[in-house]
């Protein structure tokens, strides 16, 4: 397994997006005037969600700390912070570090990209073992994982590299308009949520992709709870795109629940 000194910069990741989450989850209208850059209240709260998400994951697999289980929730983890440092840096004319709110963004992607260094370092060092234990994953669960790489690094790819004024990006999915600046950070999650699960591809572990999916299901629940916060946003009878987006969320929540309560959440054994 990794060294501590990773497992405990995952903790630190843990608090600091915790707080950060909090913040910004529960204050959308007091911080979106002196976030890092131009937001709405609603894109406040979803990346606070983002961040609440995080910290259940960090938090999570520093607590199994099992390579064989974890290690795409710290994939996903470590590229998240590396993907959005990098969407600062390439939009730096446009970030404003003046309120606290901000610089504890920078500074939890900063922890976040030292945490995915040491990471690095400590499995090109240990080489950690995921070989396959317990059952496979059946095949129905393989074309779902195919099925999420294909569509979700499809809307983080378009994300990227789309411009504004290209479909759905008026509000067509998202109910309200985006800066390029935020379109390309919602793009790097998702692009990075896709590429967390691609091992999935190969790893056939039932066990690690359960695990993966309780690590995840932080990011569900508070993305989806902040889109019955604003679902006065939506309308989606002349913005059916919105739907997409409210019910995906939706649905992969609670079907999640059905393969918790039969198989467990890939708990390493005792």
């Amino acid at each position: 397994m990794l060294s501590n000194i990773s497992r405990w910069l995952t903790y630190l990741c843990a608090l600091l997006y915790a707080v950060l989450g909090a913040l910004l989850f529960l204050m959308p209208a007091q911080l979106a005037p002196v976030f890092a850059w131009k937001v709405t209240e609603f894109m406040t709260i979803t990346i606070g969600g983002w961040c609440l998400g995080n910290a259940w994951l960090a938090y999570l697999a520093a607590r199994r700390w099992e390579w064989k289980l974890i290690y795409t929730a710290l994939l996903y983890l470590w590229m998240f912070g590396v993907g959005e440092l990098i969407v600062l840096y390439l939009f730096r004319d446009k970030l404003v570090l003046q309120h606290p709110i901000a610089w504890l963004y920078f500074i939890t992607l900063i922890v976040n990209v030292i945490t995915a260094i040491v990471g690095v370092i400590d499995y090109i060092r240990i080489r950690p073992s995921n070989a396959l234990s317990g059952p496979s994953m059946s095949k129905l669960h393989s074309a779902m994982v195919i099925a999420f790489v294909i569509f979700v690094s499809f809307l983080g790819i378009y994300g990227m590299t789309a411009q504004i004024g290209a479909i759905g990006t008026n509000a067509g999915i998202f109910p309200e308009v985006m800066s390029l600046f935020t379109l390309r950070s919602f793009g790097v999650f998702y692009f990075t949520l896709a590429l967390g699960v691609v091992p999935f591809l190969w790893d056939k572990s039932q066990n690690a992709l359960l695990n993966h999916a309780i690590t995840s299901y932080g990011l569900l629940i508070f993305i989806t709870i902040a889109a019955f916060m604003y679902i006065r946003l939506f309308n989606f009878s002349e913005r059916p795109g919105g739907l997409a987006y409210f019910v995906a969320y939706l649905l992969v929540g609670i079907y999640l629940i059905f393969p918790f309560s039969k198989y467990g959440t890939g708990a390493p054994k005792k």
